[in-house]
């Protein structure tokens, strides 16, 4: 289990500060995106909760705490079809159906999009995708 933390104060973090947060913190259940409060000698100290692996997650004296100052962006994507494949390039990734090609930006907006009735082959040359389709067909999008 894993506890991820982002101070919402300005101090430089002792060493060892991890400990105390996660005795706080011991027993109370915490969810990814929620904002948690422990209080340190009578004064409260405020943490948005990055990331809870799982989330809810009850902390407890095994949890992992961890401090971070940066965001974690977490994007879900789920399909109709199953995915074959996932090439990722300079502008993005390129995700491969069975028959359908789908290319997303790197905030998981979508670029292009296509359906071919025969696709072999999907691959990537700097910011060039590459699809091969039906018996004789090349095509190139430069997104």
């Amino acid at each position: 289990m894993r506890l991820v933390l982002k101070p919402l104060f300005e101090a430089e973090l002792p060493a060892g500060f991890e400990e105390i947060v996660r005795e706080k913190l011991a027993g109370k259940e915490v969810r990814t995106g929620e904002e948690v409060e422990i209080d340190l000698l009578g004064k409260p100290l405020r943490f948005k909760v990055l990331l809870a692996e799982p989330s809810p997650m009850k902390v407890a004296r095994s949890t992992r705490v961890e401090f971070s100052t940066g965001e974690v962006k977490i994007i879900n994507f789920e399909f109709d079809e199953p995915v074959k494949d996932i090439i990722p390039f300079e502008k993005g990734f390129v995700v491969v159906f069975s028959n359908k090609v789908l290319i997303l930006n790197h905030n998981g907006q979508k670029i292009y999009s296509d359906e071919f009735e025969e696709l072999n082959k999907v691959s990537v040359s700097k910011e060039t995708v590459v699809i091969v389709h039906g018996k004789n067909k090349l095509r190139l999008v430069k997104p």
